[in-house]
Formats: C-alpha cells, structure tokens, sequence
C-alpha cells in the first residue's frame, strides 16, 4: 500500500506521461513551415544549397495506431488498477494472482506429496520416487552451500558421508533443516603462548593420523586436555549434542592444515545453518531428510 504522497505522484507521473505522448502525436503530424497552397513543407533547414530536410506529417494509419495504445493504456490502468493505491474494475492484484497460483500448484502437487506422507521415515529413505523428489529440492535449496554434489566446501559440510555434527537421527535431520543450526567454535587459547599453540595444533592434527612431530604432540596434548576435550572428547571423537565435530578422523570442516587449525583455536568460528520452516512445507523438509539420509546410507 503506497502513501499518500506515492499515491498521487504515481497517478500523475502516469497521466502526464500519457498526455504528453498524445500532445507530442498532436505537435508534430502535420507542422512545417510551408505556406497555404505550397507543395512539400521544410524543416528550414539546407546542406549543401539544395539538400533539405523535409518536414512531411506522419501516414494516417501510423498515428491510428498510436492513438488506439493511448486509449488501450486508459483501459488497461483503469481495469487493472494502475493508478497508485486504486485496485482497478477488475480487482486484479499480483499478491492474489500469486495466491491462485500458488494454491492450484499445490493442489496439482497434494496427490504426489499425500503418497510420501503415508511412507514412514525409513520406507522414505529408500524410496526411488521420494530419492528424486528431495533430490530437486535439495538442488534449489541446498547446493548453493553444499554443494550439487551434497559433497560440502570449505566452512560447509558434506553431506554425502557418514560424518556428523549432530546426529544421522531422521528427527535430528528434520530438525536442522526446520530450525536452522548456529554453530560456535569460541577462542579458547587467550592463555597460551606460540609455543603451546603450535604445540595444540600439532595433536590435534596427530588425532587424525596425521605425521607431526611427536614431541610437541606430546606436549599439546596437556592444553588439548585443559581446554578442549570438554567439547570434542578425551580422544577427539567430538559431540554430537554440542555439534562438536570429530577430529579423530580425516574429515575436516574448514581443512586440516596447520595454518587452518591454527586459525581455529586462535580465532575461532561461527557457522550458521539458515532455517527453512517459512521457505518449505513440512512435507518439502521431510523429503529433503530423507534424500540426505539416503546418501550416506
């Protein structure tokens, strides 16, 4: 709904525009300079001492035409309501004509979701059927982050493995997808020194079998100890409950370099899963659970 200010200024920005087409058709079908019982009129202006412009009124038929999308564009504003805040003979809006069709789509589509919505959880998982459904839909709301592969990034998770922050429970799933997910890795080294930091990050990579010095592993075991295993547990097998990742494994979320993990206990992180219970219907979300569910099944 415009104000009132909008209201008129579009009103009059419209009419004027309109009129000024209609005066500018008027203005210039028939001017020319010539007198009364002269043939062909000027403009007045000469190139070269006989090349001149001539000043010739449009066809007839070619101003009809003008004349008749002038009065169409009278009609049409006054049907469909073009004239600021008044809704036109016809009461036509774009918010009820996207209303109507987003009513008969979802009319179309109660057959095909009434199907899945009588499937339990694991029948859905492994339905072919549902599989493609939730696979579109995961294409037009979920590969932009993670991927058309559901193979994940940097910062975002692959989906298509067996490794999980919170949970392979369809209920968990659901659950993110509905509520959206805000995970935080906070600073937790405010008290150590460069030595104990490289030393933290040397253990934390040695957790995933990787080939560190076994000296400062040894020795960043102590502050992995102090600080972190509150989180991601005395082996580095992480928590489900917190959404603590693993780190006992060769599955890493923002990667596992030195400098990577180093940047993670010493500046922490914030990861943001958007929720999607106003963007997808709740039979939308189950199918994309499913369709995650099923690969890593």
């Amino acid at each position: 709904m415009l104000s009132n200010f909008w209201h008129w200024y579009v009103i009059i920005i419209t009419v004027v525009t309109i009129l000024a087409c209609f005066w500018l058709l008027q203005w210039t079908k028939g001017i020319s300079n010539r007198d009364e019982g002269e043939g062909t009129g000027t403009t007045g202006h000469v190139w070269d001492e006989d090349l001149v412009e001539l000043n010739n009124p449009l066809p007839r038929w070619w101003l009809q035409l003008f004349y008749i999308t002038i009065a169409f564009s009278f009609i049409y504003l006054a049907l469909f309501g073009g004239f600021g805040n008044y809704p036109g003979v016809l009461g036509w809006s774009q918010e009820n004509q996207y209303n109507e069709e987003m009513q008969a789509a979802n009319e179309a589509q109660e057959a095909i979701f009434s199907r899945y919505r009588q499937l339990d959880n694991e029948t859905l998982i492994t339905d072919p059927e549902a599989n493609a459904t939730g696979q579109r839909l995961f294409a037009n709301n979920c590969a932009m982050c993670h991927g058309s592969d559901a193979r994940g990034a940097r910062g975002f998770p692959s989906l298509a493995d067996d490794d999980w922050l919170y949970g392979n429970n369809f209920d968990t799933v659901m659950q993110s997808i509905t509520n959206g997910r805000a995970g935080m890795m906070p600073v937790m080294v405010g008290g150590l020194d460069e030595v104990a930091i490289n030393n933290l990050v040397a253990y934390v990579q040695s957790l995933s079998g990787m080939d560190v010095d076994t000296a400062m592993a040894t020795q960043g075991k102590a502050s992995f100890d102090m600080l972190c295993i509150a989180c991601h547990g005395v082996d580095g097998s992480g928590n489900q409950a917190l959404g603590a990742p693993r780190l006992n494994d060769e599955i890493w979320l923002y990667g596992g370099e030195a400098e990577t993990i180093r940047k993670t206990v010493t500046e922490g992180r914030n990861g943001n899963m958007p929720a999607h219970k106003d963007l997808l219907s709740e039979d939308r979300r189950r199918l994309l659970a499913a369709y995650v569910l099923s690969l890593s099944s």
